[in-house]
């Protein structure tokens, strides 16, 4: 248990950053160079090469060896995990917000029930 915890922390880790996530975002269609996947920032090739650094040890991307090029591909098999974690707590969420949404309810009854003695 605690190695898929650790895996899980890496992940969640992994994507706390925005600039990975858009990077993941971009590898959901298709692989991409690094030079490629550095465009839409402003940042240089050695910054994107450590989030992609981030990424890998995460195991969210996977680094092929085609002759000099060398193409990063999404691996979305951990963000799996990290689905079915916070999937896990949607029971939790679903019943809070049903009991705001009576409680909600209930004050705007008694508002419209005040509003309607006090014509």
């Amino acid at each position: 248990m605690a190695h898929d915890t650790d895996a899980l922390s890496v992940t969640f880790a992994a994507l706390a950053d925005p600039t990975r996530r858009a990077i993941l975002a971009r590898l959901a269609s298709g692989e991409a160079s690094v030079t490629e996947l550095a465009k839409p920032f402003d940042m240089s090739l050695a910054a994107v090469s450590k989030h992609l650094q981030v990424l890998e040890r995460a195991k969210l991307v996977e680094r092929g060896r085609e002759a000099q090029w060398r193409p990063a591909r999404l691996n979305a098999r951990p963000l799996r995990a990290a689905d079915e974690w916070v999937e896990s707590y949607r029971g939790f969420w679903e019943e809070s917000f049903g009991r705001l949404d009576e409680l909600l309810h209930e004050i705007k009854n008694k508002k419209e029930k005040d509003r309607d003695r006090n014509r």
